[in-house]
């Protein structure tokens, strides 16, 4: 049998030397493979290959005895057999890094799968790699603004942070990703990195193809472990991904915009994992070591001296259970959680961020400043009221209700419709431009409208605009912006 080398194309999963430490298959049971080394054993993590141009990929997981290892596949194991030669490439799984990785689309093993060339000049750097020791990290807390009114008044995300986005299909999720790597792009001057973590391939492909037409993609990396690929490469392509962003954040001294989607597989490939290894399950099933290994890939979202890593992170929550083991390890990571809507997208205000229901621990006024944290408990419980009152309004009309609450609806109403916003990425779609609006437009905004300096102004003047001083356009009446309204409400919710 020849001597097992890496090809070209595989250099990143090997040293540049040639690998002198050869093994035997010992055993497989699926993606569980024992090798046998009689010369020296080699290190945790360290990558083995196997077939003839070493298409089978295994990381070393543990030491069995003194000359055997067990390892997981990263690669299917389809004609593995015992016996056959195992190389050890002396190293680990390594990820591209370097500016000629933008806008390209990469596997956990670094490989473009975007049909274009290889990029060449790039350094490969481990994936295993530790968080920034407390020295090196910011103690500052910092706000990251998106442009965005109705996340930057009421769910302000941290600089260097995580925050979480709930969602289901057709709310949004997508395109509220897109607008923030947009903005971030544009008016930042930094990159967004898109981890797909147990991804379907449609997804991934609409995804790309989203991208390139609302135009972010020059300033964006895509890297995909694919939900049919095994668990062990689902495991570790959120440590690859982390690699390319700490090179932004630490060597080029970038801010960096993280979006994994979605967060709560990289628990599940864990847990596969961790029952082909013969752990013993904890709660639920869930692998013993989760939090270790959950702690490990968020801690190294950081915000250091030389940059931030801000998250955004799609979070699955099994059967809607909050108390489940998984959700509450992963909220113990967040600084934010952004809350989509279904019945705020059906009524066309979008972004459909639920308002109520949204929060953020940035939120307080040591870090946003007093004026910003009491608007924003001021929209809060105005929006309560309001809800508290829709079901009123449903079934006796607005004439029902004393002036005082009268006067709420409307404020609530007008806010509403003013947290709505065009977006760049949607231009494409709905022919509207899209806007940026900074925190100070639109804070002054809300400001104004709790003043009722709006309350002889139609709803519909406020609906899908930027800062609130387009409210007094000519192009903003109600005929040429339609309010979206549920049935069940009168159409003149304004008059007081």
């Amino acid at each position: 049998m020849p001597t097992l080398l890496p090809q070209a194309s595989e250099k990143p999963l090997s040293d540049q030397a040639a690998a002198t430490n050869h093994g035997a298959v010992v055993s497989v049971r699926g993606s569980v493979v024992d090798v046998r080394f009689d010369h020296c054993l080699p290190a945790i993590n360290s990558l083995l290959r196997v077939g003839e141009s070493g298409q089978i990929v295994i990381e070393v997981m543990a030491h069995l005895d003194a000359c055997r290892v067990r390892g997981i596949a990263l690669t299917p194991t389809q004609g593995l057999a015992r016996g056959m030669l195992v190389e050890d490439t002396g190293g680990p799984l390594r990820a591209p890094v370097g500016k000629q990785i933008i806008s390209r689309m990469f596997d956990v093993f670094g490989h473009a799968i975007d049909h274009l060339p290889a990029p060449s000049d790039i350094q490969w750097r481990s994936v295993h790699r530790a968080p920034p020791s407390l020295s090196e990290r910011s103690t500052k807390s910092e706000i990251f603004e998106t442009g965005i009114k109705a996340i930057d008044v009421l769910v302000p995300l941290e600089r260097g942070g995580k925050a979480g986005l709930f969602g289901g299909a057709g709310v949004g999720k997508t395109v509220l990703l897109t607008e923030m790597i947009h903005n971030m792009v544009g008016h930042q001057q930094g990159v967004s990195i898109f981890c797909g973590i147990g991804e379907r391939c449609r997804e991934g492909e609409e995804l790309y193809r989203d991208m390139k037409a609302a135009g972010v993609l020059p300033n964006m990396v895509m890297v995909f472990g694919q939900m049919n690929e095994p668990p062990g490469s689902r495991f570790r392509v959120g440590a690859a991904a982390l690699t390319m962003a700490e090179y932004f954040r630490d060597d080029e001294h970038r801010d960096v915009l993280l979006l994994i989607d979605n967060i709560f597989r990289f628990i599940q490939a864990g847990m596969e994992v961790s029952g082909l290894m013969g752990q013993m399950p904890s709660r639920l099933g869930y692998q013993p070591t989760m939090s270790t290994e959950l702690s490990g890939l968020e801690e190294r979202i950081a915000n250091t001296q030389a940059g931030a890593i801000t998250s955004i992170q799609a979070v699955y929550v099994p059967a809607d259970d909050l108390t489940d083991p998984a959700a509450v390890h992963v909220f113990s990571h967040l600084s934010a959680s952004i809350v989509l809507s279904r019945k705020r997208a059906s009524e066309g205000l979008y972004p459909a961020i639920d308002l109520l229901q949204s929060n953020s621990k940035m939120a307080t006024p040591g870090i946003v400043g007093d004026r910003h944290y009491k608007l924003a408990q001021d929209i809060r419980r105005t929006l309560a009221q309001y809800d508290d009152l829709k079901d009123v309004v449903a079934m006796l009309g607005l004439e029902q209700l004393s002036p005082q609450d009268r006067k709420v609806v409307a404020r609530a109403r007008r806010l509403e419709r003013f947290l709505t916003q065009p977006f760049f990425a949607t231009e494409q779609f709905s022919g509207v431009k899209g806007k940026l609006v900074s925190l100070q437009d639109s804070l002054d905004g809300c400001e104004r409208i709790l003043r009722d300096e709006f309350k002889d102004y139609p709803e519909s003047a406020l609906y899908m605009i930027g800062a609130i001083g387009e409210a007094r356009k000519p192009g903003s009446a109600p005929e040429s912006k339609p309010d979206p309204q549920p049935k069940s409400e009168p159409a003149n919710a304004h008059e007081t």
